[in-house]
Parts: structure tokens; C-alpha cells; sequence
């Protein structure tokens, strides 16, 4: 969940690695650090808090050197501190290394190294590492690697220098995403590409177990046992300002006004006008393989698990395959019952979520075939599944998905569709009134954001709250859902979602006067039943700001605002009725004085368990 960078080359590397690292900090924000080597050895400068306290260090203090790796951190093992920074040397400082994963057996080898005369100042696991590289160490920091690499357990990307050897850097990746950048002179590693697109587009990405040794001329890739690995060089073509702000106070609105590009993006080739076709170039699924499908797995975590319930719903009714919707965190740890005859899709906007990966690999141990949806074009859950569907959002840099979760709905549509044509449970004709009504998705999600003014007024009124409740029922249930985490994430509010229906089971005893409840009520064949909901928080006082299509103006009846959204198929509503609940929880943070981008105690990518 931290991020990596290195660089060697002709450049002074410290301001080139804060650079790199202002484009990760969204990976963990609670110190940071780097090693620069130069004539005097390995020099470190690391500290607690956001980047720009090291990058003020820096200023004050300038380090001058040519190669080096530096770190910005989300905590794990030990407190945010000074001292459990990355990064973490040996005794002499001969030796310096930073670390994205968790080294599971970190206890163990603390003891061992311990009883071997080495002493240990940070909480951190990664701390073992630089000791136990420094305890092989015979002169050739790659064989030294590659030996402690053999004592190590868990997960990590490495990234290791070694004043002995001034003009060389090794890096390792093991179920932590790491890629390297290629340029002339001078080579880089990083934990995502933004971090390096400023100065170079060509890069190779690692698999698991892989080593890379750098040089300011040469890159070399080889396996775990030494032997040379061929890689191609990867393009990186889209556009390094996708990961600017481009005008907008914060990444999190920027996003949220790209959506309509991006679910046309994700249509299109796949979804087209006047045909009847669906193109998924990397799903190879056949109506033969079909027909020994029993049963459909939906496993991933946090935005993406919501985006998976909407997908249960879609693909039952459309496919008519039964299908359960699991967290990822808890799937492997229940004996799932997964067989040859198990589907399984696993959603992850990084393409790197540590509890998702670990389902991917469960599955398919025991025999089942796996369709990703992520958003990282050559991450460990494209390369590692069967079948791929890439959801074309484009750099996600908010903590708090947006983009990412209305294109991974696209993709479930999408496969959705293709699994309902595959076993003949879709004609034509059902076929065209939703491919229409899909292509209408990019211009209606403009209309959504054109009415953004009744969210702010909302927002305004009520953002001094501690509780805030909502509502839904089907669909809109698990758009609520989302909707609370959301506001959750980036307001601090406590927030609740709530199946309508369960109201008189419960959840109606915390209503109270004046609390607000966002009412979710795109279902048409619900529309009555939600309606009935709503009176019942409003006769306790709730104050509600309810979500409807165009044309249910009935719905002011019984709420105190509402926000329209321009009619589509109930089937199709998740994709613009989460619209509104992320303008709102944005609004609300904004109001509140929050770090809308980077939420406390929150990362982007989670790449340890």
C-alpha cells in the first residue's frame, strides 16, 4: 500500500524522486522518505507527515547524488514515526532499501538476526531486510538479494542500493505491483507508471519473482535462480496531464466530471450502435464452456464489492446464473465450495488488491476459471486470470473511487450481456433496447452533473451532522451502500446504508429529528414501496433529500429535496444514480474542512492483507 520509486541516471536524484513520489502519495501519505548515494556513501533523509515536510528538509538540507529510492508510506507495522520511515538501512549504512507488501516471517527473522549480533531501531518489518541483505553480503549486493529473498515470506516490491556498488540498483517484486521505466542514461523503478511519466513512456512490468538490475545503460530481468528473462518494452500512450487536477480544486471532482468520458471509453469496440455484437477481445468464453458453468463467484473489496452486488443483480436476471457476491478478505478463509464447474469474476481497480489476488489464486487452484475486471493494463489480476475486461477509467489519483466504480458497473453490463447472448436466455430485440440505452450512458451522466447545484445546497445545510442514513431497495439498495462508504470515506460522517424494507426490523429506532436520509428510489416496480419507506422517516423527523427519475415528481410529496436523473432502464440507474451520492459526499467533506484526496488512515491501493 506504499509507494516506491528509484532512479539512476545523470539527474540529481533527490528532488527527481520527490517528483515521483508527489505522484504516489496517494498510496499512503504517513512519512516519507529517500537514500541518495553519492562520494560520501548512502545519505538519508526521511520524516513523519506528508511529502512536503521532506521536500522542506531537502531544501533546507540538499543531498547531492545521481542514484537513489525513495518511499512514501502507509503504515502497517509501526506508528507513523520518524524513525519507522522508509528507508531502513543496516548498522554501517552500507546498505539501504524501501519496501511496499508485509514480510510475514518478520518476527522470526528479527529473533535470528538478533541472536547474530544485529540491532534493530524501527517497529517495522521491513527493517529486516537491509540486515538480512547485509548478512549475505560477500561483495555482490544481487547474489546477496537473491539469498535473503529466500529466507523472506509475504509480499513486497524492493527496491535496494548499496554504497559498495554506487552504480548499480537492484529491485524485486513479489505480489506487490512494480514496474520499471526506461529511458536514455538513465533508468527508473516505481510502484505505478504516474510516477514516472514525466520522463519516460516506455517500461517493462515485472511478474512476481522477478529481478531487475539497473544501471544508468541497462536494465537486466532475470528469475529468482539468476537466469536472464525477455521482456517486451510496454507503451505507456495515455496522456501524463489525465494525472493532473486540469483546473479542477481537487482530483475527486476532476474525476467525478470525467465519468462520462470514461463509460463511453469503456463501451466503446465493445458495445456498438447498429450491431448486435459484442466484442471482448481478451474474453475467450464460449457457449460450450458456458454450459458447464454452475454457478458464478463476484469476489472483490470496498468500492469495487458494491460494484459487484449491482452485478449479482444484473447477470441473474439477464443470464439467469445463480451468483453470490463474496469480500474478498473473508472468501478464502471460508472453504469456499469452487470446482471446475465455478466462474469466478474478480473486480480491482489496481489490478494489485492483495485479498483479491489471493481469491483469484484460490480459485483458480481449485479449478475454476476467472474474468477480471480491473483498471491497470499488465497488474498481477490481468495477468494471472483467464479472461480479462479492462474498464477504461483512465489514472484514478482520489483516494475515494469514482470513475473507477461506474466503469467497472460498464463492464459488468457488458459481460453480463455477453454471458445473456452466450446461453441464449436474451433475444435480439432484449438485446438492442439496452446496448441503446447503454450508448445514452456518457450524455445522461453530463446531464447528472449539470444538476449538481441541489447537491451543494444539501451539502450546505447539512453537512454538521454526525449520522446521516440511507435508503434503497434492489438496486438501489447496493448503490446506497456505496453511497455511504463514500461519505464515510471522505467527510468522516457516520453513515449507514439500509435495505428500505428492513426499516421496522431495526434501523427506523435510530431516526431521529432533523437527521438526514438520502431515499434512493429509481426502481420502478419498488416506486410505491420506497415512497412508503420515506413516510415512515419522515413521520420521526428525518430530513430526506430523495433520488428519482424524470418525471417521478410525485416523490416531493413525501421528501424535503430532490435530485432527478434523467430516466434510463431501472436495469441501467446505478450508473447515474451514484452519481449524486458522490457529489454529495464531496460536497460534504469540502464543507467540513476535510482532505478530500487523501481521507486519514486511508490508502488507494491495498496491496497487504
Amino acid at each position: 500500500m506504499c509507494g516506491i520509486v528509484g532512479y539512476i541516471g545523470k539527474r540529481q536524484a533527490a528532488p527527481l524522486l520527490v517528483e515521483c513520489l508527489s505522484k504516489l502519495e496517494y498510496r499512503g501519505y504517513d512519512s516519507a522518505g529517500v537514500a541518495i548515494i553519492n562520494e560520501k556513501g548512502i545519505n538519508i533523509e526521511k520524516c513523519k507527515g506528508r511529502l512536503k515536510n521532506l521536500e522542506e528538509k531537502l531544501n533546507q538540507s540538499p543531498i547531492e547524488g545521481t542514484m537513489g529510492i525513495g518511499h512514501t508510506r502507509w503504515a502497517t507495522h509501526g506508528e507513523p514515526s520518524d524513525v519507522n520511515s522508509h528507508p531502513h538501512y543496516n548498522k554501517d549504512m552500507t546498505i539501504s532499501v524501501v519496501h511496499n507488501g508485509i514480510i510475514e516471517n518478520y518476527l522470526e527473522l528479527r529473533e535470528w538476526l538478533q541472536t547474530l549480533g544485529y540491532e534493530f531501531k524501527s517497529e517495522t518489518d521491513t527493517e529486516v531486510v537491509p540486515h538480512l541483505i547485509d548478512y549475505f553480503y560477500e561483495g555482490d549486493i544481487v547474489k546477496a538479494v537473491m539469498k535473503a529473498l529466500d529466507k523472506i515470506e509475504g509480499s513486497y516490491a524492493l527496491g535496494v542500493v548499496c554504497s559498495h556498488e554506487p552504480d548499480k540498483m537492484v529491485a524485486v517484486r513479489k505480489d506487490s505491483p512494480l514496474i520499471v521505466g526506461l529511458g536514455e542514461g538513465e533508468n527508473f523503478i516505481a510502484s505505478d507508471i504516474p510516477a514516472i511519466l514525466a520522463y519516460t513512456r516506455d517500461v517493462y512490468l515485472l511478474n512476481d519473482k522477478e529481478i531487475v538490475v539497473l544501471t544508468r545503460d541497462k536494465v537486466e530481468i532475470m528469475t529468482k535462480e539468476g537466469l536472464p528473462v525477455q521482456k517486451e518494452v510496454f507503451h505507456v500512450t495515455w496522456d501524463a496531464e489525465a494525472a493532473e487536477k486540469g483546473g479542477y480544486e481537487h482530483f475527486m471532482i476532476k474525476e467525478i466530471h470525467e465519468q462520462p468520458k470514461a463509460i463511453r471509453d469503456t463501451l466503446t469496440r465493445r458495445i456498438v450502435a447498429d450491431s448486435d455484437e459484442i466484442v471482448l477481445d481478451d474474453i475467450k468464453l464460449t457457449a460450450e464452456d458456458l454450459k458447464n458453468i454452475d454457478k458464478i463467484y463476484i469476489v472483490a473489496c470496498g468500492t469495487a464489492y458494491h460494484a459487484g452486488l449491482v452485478g449479482k443483480y444484473v447477470i441473474e436476471k439477464l443470464a439467469r446464473i445463480p451468483v453470490e457476491v463474496d469480500i474478498a478478505s473473508e472468501f478464502r478463509y471460508r472453504d469456499p465450495i469452487i470446482n471446475e464447474r465455478t466462474l469466478m469474476m474478480v473486480i480491482s481497480q489496481s489490478g494489485e488488491t492483495a485479498d483479491t489476488l489471493a481469491a483469484l489464486r484460490e480459485a483458480k487452484n481449485r479449478g475454476a476459471r476467472v474474468i477480471a475486471i480491473t483498471n491497470v493494463v499488465g497488474s498481477s489480476v490481468a495477468r494471472e486470470a483467464d479472461d480479462i475486461l479492462y474498464t477504461w477509467a483512465g489514472p484514478e489519483i482520489a483516494v475515494a473511487s469514482t470513475k473507477a466504480y461506474v466503469t467497472q458497473l460498464i463492464a459488468i453490463y457488458i459481460v453480463a450481456l455477453y454471458l445473456a447472448r452466450l446461453n441464449g436466455k436474451m433475444t435480439v430485440e432484449e438485446y438492442r433496447v439496452i446496448r441503446d440505452e447503454l450508448l445514452k450512458l456518457p450524455e445522461k451522466a453530463e446531464e447528472v452533473l449539470n444538476r449538481k447545484e441541489e447537491i451543494q445546497k444539501f451539502a450546505a445545510k447539512n453537512y454538521g451532522h454526525k449520522d446521516i442514513f440511507y435508503l434503497g431497495r434492489g438496486l438501489d439498495f447496493a448503490v446506497a451502500l456505496e453511497g455511504a462508504l463514500k461519505i464515510k470515506e471522505i467527510s468522516y460522517i457516520h453513515a449507514e446504508a439500509y435495505a428500505a424494507g428492513e426499516l421496522k426490523h431495526g434501523p427506523i429506532a435510530l431516526i431521529d429529528k432533523g437527521v438526514p436520509v438520502i431515499a434512493l428510489a429509481t426502481q420502478e416496480d419498488l416506486f410505491e414501496k420506497m415512497v412508503s419507506n420515506i413516510k415512515e422517516v419522515v413521520t420521526r423527523g428525518a430530513k430526506v433529500l430523495g433520488v428519482a427519475f424524470d418525471g417521478h415528481e410525485d416523490i416531493e410529496k413525501v421528501v424535503d429535496q430532490t435530485v432527478y436523473i434523467p430516466k434510463t432502464l431501472p436495469l441501467l440507474a446505478p450508473v447515474l444514480s451514484v452519481i449524486p451520492l458522490q457529489l454529495l459526499s464531496y460536497y460534504t467533506a469540502v464543507e467540513r474542512g476535510c482532505d478530500v484526496d487523501k481521507p486519514r488512515n486511508l490508502a488507494k491501493s491495498v496491496t497487504v492483507e
